[in-house]
């Protein structure tokens, strides 16, 4: 299923705008593309993207960004949250950082990595939806009825005290570790406690750690400059510089080898990076936020993670609940998902047969209220009933979550699914040896994880 959402591209190359085309398509439910940039106020009315992946440079012989910077001042004039990514061939960091200051989410240079370019417009896309869904939501009340973000709804003790804590920190410069398993949460709560902070209009960068290899993770989070390596042929600014002024979200911090671990230490203590290549120190100010599914103290009992950057990360930790701890808040957290998906889908109005709430509350959720969420909006889609039935959830609430193999029917899709679940359970959320044991990348196993929800 594709991830709703629509793009608007703006680049005056055609074999740009088709290229890109091509990869957005089956990842998102609506593309659209433009050559001419005066075409923009029209269409940012008429598509409301979530996203709009910007050139820089609409003219061959101009490469200094100035055209881009003012479409993209004027693009945060006429939808101020449209999330607006640069994609340039030119990354000098001037330019990278007046277009982050004027509020671009994120950048792109050219030649780009597909699943880099994915992961940054999936990213956007989820920020925009975010806000959207914020406002959708009223403001919880004392009791933690409701909360400001798309799944933080709960009236369960452990919710209650998620709030207390997010409204406690956000507005510290403290750093924040997140913790919890997949599907809990994580990023909607470091993005709460941003939107809640004293930086609310400055960059918030988000770096999934788990993504990005060990030969490009300096490249990647420190920049380099040109010619520092074969491919440099530009500077490139990093995800630290970029985050200047604002907030830098770590997930997945809990991959990183002990030779990253020691870089990344070294940044933080002194808040200071170096680009590959170069010599001189550059001073960054952000408010840090860490995320990840591993035991980070047990890690670091089997020395496979410093003490010293757990220390570091660590200044407030926030756990969030599995929802099998919270289950008397699935009734809640469901119907929720039931109205947003009956308005998103044009279905009649519906609600759930008691039967029905009785078979998730059930359900152990091993994904969590991600998972959740998909079961709501798949039931939703298929459905042909006026209400949903026990039918329409195929759960395994007998196995109190787990996964149980051989499945009862032979449809690959769902084979494919238990798998994945099955490894992804077996090493305790250890996406690489996850990976390893089913014979697949990282990056393709991250992708059927979005895929089936999980």
């Amino acid at each position: 299923m594709k991830q709703n959402g629509t793009i608007l591209i703006l680049d005056d190359e055609e074999d740009i705008l088709f290229s890109l085309k091509m990869l957005l398509k089956p990842v998102f439910s609506r593309v659209f593309a433009e050559q001419n940039p005066q075409h923009l106020p029209r269409l940012l009315q008429q598509y409301e993207p979530d996203a709009v992946l910007l050139d820089l440079n609409f003219n061959k012989n101009d490469s200094t960004g100035q055209v881009g910077l003012e479409w993209l001042a004027k693009i945060k004039e006429l939808r101020p949250k449209t999330q607006v990514i640069i994609i340039t061939a030119h990354g000098e960091v001037e330019i990278v950082v007046s277009a982050m200051k004027i509020g671009a989410s994120d950048f792109i240079e050219k030649p780009w990595r597909n699943e880099k370019l994915l992961e940054v417009v999936k990213s956007a896309v989820g920020s925009r939806q975010f806000d959207d869904r914020r406002e959708e939501i009223p403001a919880r009340n004392e009791s933690g009825r409701q909360g400001t973000g798309f799944d933080f709804l709960g009236e369960s003790a452990a919710m209650r005290e998620v709030f207390k804590t997010i409204d406690k920190v956000a507005g510290t410069d403290a750093n924040v570790l997140i913790t919890g398993e997949n599907g809990t949460g994580k990023e909607l709560t470091a993005r709460e406690l941003y939107q809640k902070s004293a930086r609310p209009d400055k960059p918030f960068v988000q770096v999934d750690l788990g993504t990005i290899s060990e030969s490009l993770f300096e490249s990647e989070l420190f920049g380099h400059v040109k010619g520092a390596f074969t491919d440099a042929k530009e500077d490139h600014v990093g995800k630290f510089e970029a985050a200047n002024g604002g907030t830098l979200f770590l997930d997945e911090i809990g991959n990183l080898s002990l030779g990253l671990q020691s870089k990344l230490l070294t940044a933080l203590q002194t808040r200071k990076i170096v680009r590959v290549g170069s010599t001189k120190e550059i001073p960054v100010d952000f408010r840090l936020i860490c995320a990840t599914n591993f035991d980070l103290p047990k890690m670091v009992a089997e020395k496979t993670f410093r003490q010293d950057l757990l220390y570091r990360i660590n200044t407030i930790e926030i756990k969030m609940p599995p929802l099998r701890e919270r289950l008397g808040d699935i009734r809640l957290i469901a119907k929720h998902y039931l109205l947003l998906y009956v308005k998103k889908y044009g279905k009649p109005r519906m609600d759930f047969e008691r039967e029905t709430l009785e078979k998730l509350e059930k359900y152990a959720w091993p994904g969590n209220v991600r998972e959740l969420r998909h079961a709501v909006e798949r039931a939703v889609i298929l459905t042909e009933s006026a209400n949903l039935q026990p039918e329409d959830f195929s759960l395994q609430p007998g196995s109190g979550g787990k996964v149980v193999f051989p499945p009862d029917n032979m449809n690959l899709e769902e084979i494919e699914r238990t798998l994945v679940q099955k490894a992804v359970e077996l090493h305790q959320g250890n996406i690489s040896k996850a990976a390893e044991s089913l014979g697949l990348t990282r990056a393709a196993l991250y992708r059927r994880l979005e895929k089936f929800g999980l």
